[in-house]
């Protein structure tokens, strides 16, 4: 494996990993975000209250998106199986 091919397969991880965490990640942030108006807006400073909306969000992303996630990890994996004895060359 050379320098090139190396570059190119950590290229196409980091792209493929903050693809697939994306979705989860917004769903964390925007719920953290709409929690925390509501929480100002009320003046209830619950820490718990602020955990089980995320956590149902996330956990609601990622049964939906749970397809699309395994099937872009198994393409990357096949593919990147596909072209291993290329790189032993």
């Amino acid at each position: 494996m050379n320098i090139e091919q190396a570059v190119e397969l950590l290229r196409g991880l980091i792209t493929i990993v903050l693809m697939l965490i994306s979705p989860i990640l917004i769903t964390a942030v925007v719920g953290g975000l709409v929690v925390s108006l509501i929480q100002s807006a009320t003046s209830i400073q619950e820490q718990t209250l602020s955990f089980v909306p995320k956590l149902l969000a996330v956990a609601l992303v990622l049964i939906v998106s749970a397809p699309w996630i395994l099937r872009n990890l198994m393409q990357f994996t096949t593919s990147h199986i596909a072209r291993m004895a290329e790189v032993t060359k």
